[in-house]
């Protein structure tokens, strides 16, 4: 959340910050400044009326002490007037206030001065490219024929999207065999990697969270349709709630809401927490696109990261955590390139925001495997989170990081993808080997084990 006096004393900036996001300030802020002045006044105007009551109210008492009985009853009805006088403007301040917290909860972060204009991902800047033979990938693959990862997996028999359809729907998959093995695998690499390499503390949190801790990272109010509410509790009314629960859209959302109204001290910082969850989206506004694969499922697995970090500290933490991520790509031998993301494609809650996208050779492009954001402070003013500097005793609002370090689902799809053989096989990864219990190649399926996979889809 925006900081309400540094809206009102840079809204010019605000409104260019908002229009190189794509947003119409005048629809964002809407009637900020009347509703400000309207709030300013009302406090104003009933904290006259208390410091009025407390004089009348020492008058009252002399002219008790006086012997002036009748005109001490006149003056406390005047008293008593200005009380409710003054309840009423208190009232009517209260109701401007959450209206001004209600606008400014619905604002997105500004883009940081290092975040390039543009309106969306085709105006995103490419920072760097990684590949493990040096070749460009999109050069290295011309005229040769490979499948994508739905072909793959189904050939291989470990990956059946159609009994998942069968359970649950479209956007499901199920993993048979060593196709379950490697995602197991995945998500063990990528936590003892961010662990026992870069210093994050593992953590394994609650996957159903509620509406104040979706509040917090900015999931709450403005994107409840790409959220899934557990239904079938008593709804104790509207507004944010304690005891409501809905599935996380990922870890980031317990993660950071661990220190929710809490203040650490700056020696603890900076805190680097990691997670592997299952994470749960209704891929709102996503009808038609990605319909083929597991690139876009309504749940998957990602290991999450998560920092909490001073102002001065957060650019750099930034720096360090996509690095932290780029590491699992390069140590499975995965090309990729990173893209800072403009304005206009940033994600509500991100200041700045760099994109990890991971080279399909099966469909021959860069998809994303893993999004890094610095949020400043937007989160921690949602949440409440502090810190105290050393030498102070006033707190003041941390800044908050996340990524994905990485999506284990997509690089599950990457690795199947990249390590396919012309026998149709997939290698598996020189890193990943210690995980796989001796297994060092994915080879079809056979014998009962396959008839198994297949039985299904022949009744």
């Amino acid at each position: 959340m925006l900081d309400l006096g540094f809206v009102r004393a840079n809204l010019p900036l605000v409104e260019e910050k908002l229009r190189a996001r794509g947003v119409d300030p005048s629809a964002a802020l809407g009637d900020f400044l009347a509703l400000d002045a309207t709030r300013r006044d009302r406090i104003t105007g009933s904290e006259q009326l208390k410091a009025d009551r407390n004089r009348m109210s020492g008058e009252v008492a002399a002219l008790k002490k006086s012997g002036q009985g009748d005109a001490a009853l006149a003056l406390m009805e005047q008293v008593r007037a200005l009380k409710q006088e003054g309840e009423s403007l208190e009232a009517l301040a209260a109701g401007a206030e959450s209206e001004l917290r209600a606008l400014l909860a619905r604002l997105p972060n500004l883009p940081h001065p290092s975040v390039p204009a543009g309106a969306s991902e085709l105006e995103n800047v490419e920072i760097k490219r990684w590949s493990p033979t040096g070749v460009d990938p999109e050069q290295d693959h011309v005229g040769v024929q490979l499948k994508p990862h739905w072909e793959l997996g189904e050939a291989l028999g470990i990956l059946d999207l159609e009994r998942a359809a069968k359970l649950s729907g479209a956007r499901f998959a199920v993993y048979w065999g060593e196709g379950a093995r490697l995602e197991r695998a995945l998500a063990q690499f990528m936590l003892d990697m961010q662990t026992r390499e870069h210093g994050y503390l593992e953590v394994q949190p609650p996957v159903m969270v509620n509406s104040r801790s979706l509040f917090g990272t900015g999931q709450l109010p403005k994107f409840e349709q790409d959220l899934f509410l557990c239904t079938g509790q008593d709804d104790p009314g509207p507004g944010l709630k304690d005891n409501d629960h809905w599935l996380i859209p990922t870890a980031e959302v317990p993660l950071t809401n661990l220190f929710r109204d809490e203040i650490l001290d700056e020696a603890d910082l900076p805190l680097s927490l990691t997670a592997c969850t299952p994470c749960f989206r209704s891929e709102a506004g996503s009808y038609g696109r990605d319909v083929r694969g597991i690139i876009r499922q309504h749940q998957f697995q990602k290991v999450e990261l998560v920092k909490f970090a001073t102002p001065e500290q957060s650019e750099a933490e930034l720096e360090r955590m996509t690095a932290n991520a780029e590491a699992v790509l390069e140590r499975l031998g995965l090309p990729y390139r990173r893209m800072l993301l403009c304005a206009g494609d940033m994600g509500f809650s991100a200041m700045k925001t760099y994109d990890l996208e991971v080279w399909l050779p099966g469909q021959g492009l860069y998809r994303e495997i893993s999004s890094c954001s610095n949020c400043g402070d937007f989160q921690a003013r949602r949440a409440n989170i502090r810190y105290r500097p050393a030498g102070k005793t006033k707190a003041e609002h941390l800044h908050t990081l996340n990524g994905s370090g990485l999506a284990v689902g997509r690089t599950w799809v990457a690795v199947v993808e990249n390590y396919q053989q012309q026998d149709g096989t997939v290698r598996v990864p020189a890193a990943l080997l210690p995980y796989m219990d001796g297994i060092t190649v994915l080879e079809p399926r056979t014998g009962a084990a396959r008839a198994r996979t297949k039985a299904g889809s022949e009744k």
